[in-house]
Formats: structure tokens, C-alpha cells, sequence
């Protein structure tokens, strides 16, 4: 039990895990397998570069300076992941379509109509006619 409160003493003060650590984790998993088949000394130096980052940020005292770091990465990341947001959207909900407005920008929810093909709306914001494409929907009954 001393050992753990020594730990706990330790990293009092400390920032710890975020995003941006998660994320540069999964980069040195991915380089440590990809370097298993190529046998590179670049990646092996890329490695020591991310694991040396990963241990600044994780026992570093700056939290303020980390937590700015942790949100710009989280920015960029929502930034790019922006478009493929809709799509899972559709592919969770069964009931309506996920478009996006092209004049506005605005996320239209849509419902799913009964017949496949090329179906228009009009956008409630700007007014403007907005185009999706949908597969025929089916309802599966289970039969007991």
C-alpha cells in the first residue's frame, strides 16, 4: 500500500493522460508493428521521438500549457472528422437522412421516404433545394 501512495504522491500535480496522448499512443503501436515487418532505424528514431513526447506531456507540471495543446489537437481532429459525421449518422439511424445544406451549411434531418431514387427538400434556413439519394426502405418483420 506504501508503494501506491508514493505513486499517487508522485503524479499529484502531474497532467496524465488526454487525447492527444491516446492518439500519439496509437501512433507507436502502429509504427512498433509496421517496424516488426520493415525493420527501419527511421522509424525506430520516429518512435523514440513520439514515446519522448508522450513522456513530457504525461509527467509534465504545465497543465495549462497540455490542456491548450490537448484542444487545438481536438480542434483539428473534429475539424477533419466534420465530414464523416453525417455518414455515421445514416448509418445508425434507419429512420431518417443526415444532409448537409450546401448554401447554409446546416445538418438537415430528413425523413426516410418509402421508395428508393433521387428525393429533394427544401432547406427551412435558406430556402434552398437540397438533393439525396436513397435506397429502397424496407422494413424487416420477424416471423415467429
Amino acid at each position: 500500500m506504501k508503494f501506491i501512495n508514493k505513486i499517487q504522491k508522485f503524479m499529484y500535480g502531474r497532467y496524465g493522460v488526454d487525447n492527444l496522448y491516446r492518439f500519439f499512443f496509437g501512433w507507436c503501436v502502429f509504427l512498433l508493428i509496421l517496424n516488426m515487418f520493415i525493420h527501419s532505424k527511421i522509424v525506430d528514431i520516429v518512435e523514440i521521438f513520439i514515446v519522448s513526447i508522450m513522456l513530457y506531456r504525461f509527467f509534465s507540471k504545465n497543465i495549462y500549457a497540455r490542456r491548450r495543446e490537448n484542444n487545438v489537437f481536438l480542434k483539428i481532429k473534429n475539424k477533419m472528422l466534420k465530414p464523416f459525421k453525417n455518414i455515421k449518422r445514416n448509418i445508425k439511424d434507419k429512420d431518417h437522412v443526415y444532409k448537409r445544406c450546401r448554401k447554409c451549411k446546416k445538418t438537415l434531418k430528413l425523413p426516410l421516404p418509402s421508395k428508393r431514387g433521387i428525393k429533394h427538400a427544401k432547406c427551412p434556413h435558406c430556402g434552398k433545394r437540397v438533393s439525396f439519394f436513397t435506397f429502397k426502405h424496407e422494413k424487416i418483420e420477424f416471423i415467429k
